[in-house]
């Protein structure tokens, strides 16, 4: 019997090692992100929100004056809507990108 628990309590040293040392690189990791809050993950929406939408805004403006000096078959406001849509879903990409990636 002192057999089993001396084997026992070795696995049951291994299973603590190993519970103490996933909190703690989970506590360092908390700590090296210190600044990426709830807050933080709202503000990102807002920021990807308006990324999209002011170049869509843009494009629909500048196609609506192209509409009206140069009117022809194509409409102007829809192609630049979509260019916009492109530019600002390319900005919000790169801007994703360069928040996930490690500090």
């Amino acid at each position: 019997m002192p057999d089993r628990e001396a084997g026992g309590s070795r696995n049951a040293g291994g299973d603590l090692e190993r519970s103490v040392s996933q909190k703690v690189a989970r506590k360092l990791k908390a700590r090296a992100e210190r600044d990426r809050t709830i807050w933080f993950g709202l503000g990102s929406f807002g920021v990807v929100g308006w990324s999209v939408a002011i170049p869509m805004i843009a494009g629909v403006a500048f196609g609506l004056w192209l509409d009206s000096r140069f009117p022809s078959r194509i409409s102007w406001s829809l192609t630049f809507l979509l260019v916009g849509l492109f530019v600002g879903l390319t900005i919000a990409w790169n801007w994703i990108d360069r928040e996930g990636r490690p500090r």
